[in-house]
């Protein structure tokens, strides 16, 4: 018999309550998807590209235009020049960009630091490439490092520390002077930072995204990994990209080439045309989405879950403790679906070790207007 090289991993949460959510019939606030699609004058790019030949393989890399237009886009936001063709790496997705960093980082025996709750795929990845993870529960109830832990943590044989801001679950974001602060964790080590900022664009209250590309010292030793699915409200394209340092890149590079070789190339090429013509979506993100987030949150004071609006990404946190204390977070998750319709994420999944008392579950608000207002009507009924 084939023995696991992951046997404790099985279907994934997101998966998990897609599926029970479809079986169910209840709205589907559980997996970060919108319910709406991207950008029209997108989409026809796409087709552009589609229908005029730009469907063999691009370069490994990803195609120049695109990366050229990631180039624009690091510098407008971040005050960054980097180079296209040394700096970014385009990936069939931010979860591809994220297996290949580790693996090129990793070695057996080396320790990854990551911040629980935690993305799901960050582990497995680690594992896979034979070293230890090593969790750190963030602070409750805003979601915020240990300083202090964190630097009792650091050792000889901590390789790799994972951050992710805007936070999924819970929306916080790290500061400036966070970055600050871990800078003088890591300075002088043999160590590297994987940070995950798909959601980077995805902040509110005229909040500013403190991207690791922003702090020259620490992006010496880092990628940096975002997402165009979720910049441009198309999940299913499975687009993403990677900015480091030429040497960090050219080890990133090494495994990409035989995990995918290249993305799909019309979905660049359309997102480069895009890009070039539309940057002016970029400064409308946040407030689109932001108006969302809002209608939810309105809609839910009328509820018996208790909240803070998320400061980023398209993910709120709701407390029902006053509603059923009983259950644990994926019991009320699936009691949440099958009795009222309205599918949700237990954040305990996101844990190695859940904290006890926690009663929380994350519902995405990427969704149309006429979902929120029935998903709050349904969900302020209980």
């Amino acid at each position: 018999m084939l023995e696991s090289k992951l046997p404790t991993v099985g279907t994934t949460i997101f998966t998990t309550m897609s599926q029970l959510a479809a079986q169910a019939g209840a709205l589907n606030l559980s997996q970060g998807f919108p319910d709406f699609d991207g950008p029209e004058a997108l989409r026809e790019a796409v087709c552009r590209h589609l229908m005029a030949g730009g469907n063999q393989y691009a370069p490994m890399t990803g195609l120049p235009a695109l990366r050229e237009q990631v180039a624009v886009k690091v510098a407008r936001f971040y005050g960054r020049s980097v180079s296209a063709d040394q700096e970014i790496t385009i990936t069939p997705g931010a979860t591809q960009a994220i297996f290949c960093a580790i693996q090129a980082v990793l070695r057996p025996g080396d320790e990854a630091i990551v911040f629980d709750p935690c993305y799901d795929s960050y582990e497995p990845s680690i594992r896979l490439a034979g070293a230890s993870c090593i969790h750190q529960a963030l602070t409750l109830p805003d979601f915020s490092i240990d300083w202090q832990r964190l630097a009792d943590a650091i050792n000889p044989r901590t390789r790799l520390i994972v951050l992710n801001t805007p936070h999924n679950p819970s929306g916080a974001l790290l500061s400036t002077a966070d970055l600050d602060r871990l800078a003088d964790l890591v300075r002088g080590r043999d160590l590297y930072i994987l940070s995950d900022e798909v959601y980077e664009h995805l902040v509110y209250e005229g909040a500013e995204h403190a991207s690791v590309l922003r702090h020259a010292e620490l992006y010496e030793r880092a990628f940096v990994i975002s997402s165009f699915g979720k910049t441009y409200h198309v999940t299913g394209w499975k687009t993403g990209y990677v900015v480091a340092p030429p040497a960090l890149t050219a080890e990133l590079r090494k495994i990409h080439q035989y995990v995918s070789f290249t993305a799909v190339t019309p979905l660049q090429g359309g997102l480069a045309e895009f890009m070039a013509a539309h940057p002016e979506h970029l400064d409308e993100l946040p407030g689109f989405y932001q108006a969302k987030r809002d209608l939810f949150c309105s809609l839910l004071e009328g509820s018996r879950f208790s909240f803070r609006p998320a400061a980023g990404t398209y993910f709120q946190l709701a407390d029902y403790s006053a509603i059923r204390p009983d259950l644990d977070d994926v019991a009320m998750a699936r009691w949440l679906t099958l009795e009222h319709g309205v599918a949700s994420i237990p954040i305990s999944v996101f844990y190695q070790s859940p904290p006890a008392e926690a009663r929380l579950v994350r519902f995405c608000f990427a969704k149309r207007e006429d979902t929120l207002r029935e998903a709050a009507r349904r969900l302020c009924a209980i």
